[in-house]
């Protein structure tokens, strides 16, 4: 049974960076697109980011387009997520997902991580 694990949240200034990292284990992450998502309080879980297993294709959500990097290392069994110039609207619960289809579509992913909490100030 596999999991994925999230690091590096935390606590940032805005207009400061963050990335994030989500390590897999006990499957590798080189079969599967991967994905973030962000949940805020008192709203549902939305999309940020995808990359498909290979070449890496990737696709975002207009509100981060520009501002967050994906990026994956299937050697090291590792997903990441830049975040440059964090906005208050940034803050959420982060959530790395695998899917065995490239998709934007939180029902499209099969594994989740537990996630790991951003929160940007004013």
């Amino acid at each position: 049974q596999g999991q994925l694990v999230e690091s590096g949240g935390g606590l940032v200034q805005a207009g400061g960076s963050l990335r994030l990292s989500c390590a897999a284990s006990g499957r590798s992450i080189s079969t599967y697109a991967m994905g973030w998502f962000r949940q805020a309080p008192g709203k549902e879980r939305e999309f940020v980011a995808t990359i498909s297993r290979d070449p890496g294709h990737t696709y975002y959500a207009d509100s981060v387009e520009g501002r967050f990097t994906i990026s994956r290392d299937n050697a090291k069994n590792l997903v990441y997520l830049q975040m440059n110039s964090l906005k208050p609207e940034d803050t959420a619960v982060y959530y790395c997902a695998a899917s065995a289809k490239y998709s934007v579509l939180l029902d499209s992913y099969n594994f989740w991580g537990q996630g790991a909490r951003v929160t940007v100030s004013s």
